[in-house]
């Protein structure tokens, strides 16, 4: 008899937008690979009805949770539910746990923690104390949201745009802050669990083509979902590199590595890069339990390395049940 694996996701909103609906591409993918791992797989959605959804998972009694919840009530700030709830069950699950999730998903708790470990994070501000300084530019963030929610490149301001700077210290601390924008490369780089440890994956840049000189960098809502517009059509993924660019790219894998020990990191990671124009690397943020749906960064890069979508799950898995 096959073990049963649950496919924990988060249940959809009634209009769930293009951004929610991806979790159910990565439900088919896992669901597939799970099958052929010889796994009987059940998809669950969890909800704020948690007792609803405790009450399945006892029902199906799994060997197994593959963890795929990316919010709940389509809100980041409660992601880490999930976590939480799986370990007061006992069961084995994939990717990152509670405290990593939490820490992740809370982008201004991540960077005071990478700074701590000595790993480079672009400087940060809280909208109500923000003192802008002369001749930078700077980006307004969620803190708590993933898929580049509320972000765009409207979010991109100069420091003496008063209009703009005074209206943000209206906002919510506890929900926005301001990064220093850093005008240069942007680097993907994913992480794969192995028995011998995390495996950085091959880089991969993402290429602003064509871009007009004064319309910001950013890989915002609009250029990962709107299909239609010009910085979905004008932003490509490259794994190819010069040989100038070697020592670069070893820096960004012991950074990687770095972050997966500091943070406690497990599974399968997503560590985004912005590079200054002097070469130097800033996190932007750690995504743990990153997008696997079959068009997602993560799988480009799987196959960059011959892994393929069965192998990767499997490794996800045993990475779980270790």
């Amino acid at each position: 008899m096959n073990k049963k694996a649950i496919i924990l996701f988060n249940k959809l909103s009634k209009n769930a937008k293009a951004d929610e609906k991806d979790v159910l591409d990565q439900v088919e993918l896992v669901s597939n690979a799970l099958t052929a791992l010889n796994y009987e797989p059940i998809a669950v959605p969890l909800s704020l009805n948690l007792k609803k959804g405790v009450k399945k998972i006892k029902e199906v009694n799994p060997d197994l949770i593959f963890n795929l919840v990316e919010s709940i009530n389509n809100k980041g700030r409660l992601l880490h539910f999930s976590p939480t709830l799986l370990d007061t069950l006992g069961i084995p699950y994939t990717g990152s746990h509670t405290d990593a999730i939490y820490i992740t998903t809370n982008k201004v708790l991540a960077k005071k923690m990478l700074l701590s470990a000595g790993l480079p994070t672009s400087k940060w501000f809280r909208p109500t104390s923000f003192v802008p300084e002369k001749s930078k530019k700077y980006i307004l963030k969620p803190i708590w949201e993933e898929g580049s929610l509320d972000l765009d490149e409207s979010s991109v301001f100069d420091w003496n745009n008063n209009k703009i700077i005074d209206s943000l210290r209206q906002l919510n601390s506890e929900s926005y802050y301001i990064e220093e924008f850093i005008d240069g490369r942007e680097f993907n780089i994913s992480i794969l669990a192995s028995k011998n440890g995390p495996q950085v994956l091959h880089p991969a840049e993402i290429q602003f083509i064509d871009y007009p000189n004064n319309k910001p960098k950013v890989v915002g809502y609009t250029a990962k979902w709107n299909e239609e517009s010009f910085e979905y059509q004008h932003t490509q993924r490259t794994f190819s590199f010069e040989a100038k660019d070697g020592e670069l790219l070893n820096s960004l894998k012991d950074i990687c590595i770095k972050t997966w020990e500091t943070l406690n990191l497990r599974g399968y990671v997503r560590v985004d890069f912005r590079i200054d124009n002097n070469n130097n690397p800033y996190i932007l943020e750690v995504n743990a339990n990153p997008c696997i749906s079959p068009d997602s960064g993560f799988i480009a890069a799987c196959e960059q390395e011959g892994i393929g979508t069965t192998a990767m799950v499997k490794r996800i898995v045993e990475d779980a049940l270790r």
